[in-house]
């Protein structure tokens, strides 16, 4: 290998994100590291408990010191340090509900605390997508709201909070995965919005985290017609060099959403996706939300060598990519000098504030029947992640019975719900209802057979309250949970 191979080869690494597999990480990791590996990313696959997540970090970094450790902790639905357990805190969407500004910065501040405790140095979130078609499946509860004004003041907020503990954040998915309905881990989600529209609704979000000194914006794999008819943002200069360097003025660290997606890899495969999506102007690659070893990070490097060798991918452009990420590394040092603490008790302070319930009912006089509405989520919360009501309602009524009622139930399980909750409260939950006919039809049928059931929504809320008590979570976190039994049972 020649010097310039061997130069090229170390800028090349610089510019990676890849994940792995294991709470310690591998001998490929640590080797690549130690040859100037730039980054990685976490996934809930490599987390157990914090003393755990802090022996890692500390692992990765004493083979590179300015290693990059992200990881996709959104404190709502998703989340990765809580995986297991669920989130002490609410998300985007509950956050919104409350519009207290200071409250999202609390949280997002103890959020960076916690991720700084641990090692983590960059955090990509939060979602500044504003939700304006409420059929998107991929958003949701992941966002602030459905008002641009909203989603931007609650967005600068969640950056100045992470940031001021330490830890870098990420605003995604640009220019706005809000107004979509495809899921863009299996196809290219399309935007369809004028140019004057984008300004208007998806682009305020991403001005306002940029005021408010965001350090790394991610790329939707979106395509944006007005902007760009052949490639997704990921891929398209017009997007990341065009609007977002040169017309938003971003000059922090533009990283990739997942480049193995099938939004992109499937028509100009992981290596060429990432090459693409360099010369555009993006400045890391993460991969490894499903492709995890070795192979692929040789596979992403040898790409962009031969890409530069052949004259695909200017070498100056992959060299200003790897000092945005050594300039991101040099900022954390700097910002995780003053020492941030906890403050665990907001986040149930403000899953508490979002609760919103409309009708009488409540609390209930006793222990109810919990039928819980099993909904699948969308890929980017983990599917072992628990959820529900049932839980913390047993913890505070231990009398309190529970089931759970999937798509493919035997028709019996109605005669059955309704004869276990004969003579008692009944509680109906279900995250997103309305997006799932079969869930929509069994609660149908369930409050027809008792009009006086109470509906718990820990997704998307209704325009129109459903039942005669309808109450709403704004998300499906654990402290969502909790902050609904307490309203249930009456017992804060």
């Amino acid at each position: 290998m020649t010097q310039l191979d061997t130069d090229l080869a170390l800028l090349a690494d610089t510019v990676l994100q890849p994940g792995f597999v294991g709470t310690a990480a591998p001998d490929w990791v640590r080797r690549r590291l130690g040859r100037g590996l730039g980054g990685v990313a976490l996934y809930s696959r490599n987390i157990a408990d914090r003393a755990q997540v802090a022996a890692l970090t500390a692992q990765l970094r004493a083979e590179n010191p300015d290693v990059v450790i992200a990881v996709d902790e959104e404190a709502g639905d998703v989340t990765r340090l809580d995986a297991g357990t669920g989130s002490d805190r609410p998300g985007n969407l509950a956050l919104g509900a409350v519009d207290d500004a200071a409250l999202t910065e609390a949280v997002a501040r103890d959020i960076g605390a916690d991720l700084a405790a641990v090692g983590v140095t960059l955090n990509y979130a939060p979602t500044v997508d504003v939700n304006s078609r409420p059929e998107n499946v991929v958003i949701g509860v992941r966002s602030f709201g459905a008002d641009p004004a909203l989603v931007a003041r609650h967005s600068a907020a969640w950056v100045r909070g992470l940031q001021s503990a330490g830890v870098a954040a990420c605003a995604k998915h640009f220019p706005g995965h809000g107004d979509t309905v495809e899921d863009s881990h299996y196809d290219a989600a399309r935007v369809h919005s004028s140019r004057a529209e984008l300004a208007a609704v998806a682009l305020p979000p991403f001005a306002a985290a940029i005021r408010a000194g965001v350090r790394a914006v991610m790329t939707g794999h979106l395509l944006v017609s007005a902007y760009d008819t052949d490639l997704p943002a990921t891929l398209s200069p017009a997007l990341l060099t065009g609007l977002l360097r040169e017309e938003l003025g971003f000059d922090g660290l533009i990283v990739t959403d997942g480049i193995e997606m099938a939004a992109v890899a499937k028509q100009w495969g992981v290596g060429g996706a990432a090459v693409r999506a360099l010369a555009a102007g993006a400045d890391a690659i993460c991969v490894g939300g499903e492709y995890k070893n070795e192979g692929i990070v040789g596979l992403l490097r040898n790409s962009i060598v031969t890409a530069v060798r052949e004259g695909v991918l200017a070498e100056q452009r992959l060299s200003d990519a790897a000092a945005r990420v050594r300039e991101l590394a040099t900022w954390q040092r700097v910002a995780s000098a003053a020492t941030v603490p906890r403050t665990p008790e907001v986040g149930l302070r403000a899953a508490r504030r979002a609760v919103r319930v409309s009708g009488p009912g409540l609390p209930l006089a006793a222990p109810p029947h919990v039928v819980e509405l099993d909904t699948p989520t969308g890929i980017a919360v983990d599917q072992a992640m628990p959820w529900g009501v049932a839980a913390p309602l047993g913890a505070r009524w231990a009398a309190t019975t529970a089931e759970r009622v999937t798509a493919d139930a035997a028709p019996s399980w109605l005669d059955a719900a309704l004869a276990a909750a004969s003579g008692r409260p009944l509680v109906v939950v279900g995250r997103d209802v309305r997006q799932h006919p079969w869930a929509v039809s069994a609660r149908a049928a369930l409050l027809a057979a008792r009009p006086d059931a109470v509906v718990v929504e820990l997704g998307m809320p209704e325009p129109v309250p459903v039942g005669a008590t309808y109450l709403v979570t704004h998300g499906g976190t654990r402290a969502c949970a909790v902050a609904a039994a307490e309203v249930l049972t009456g017992q804060h």
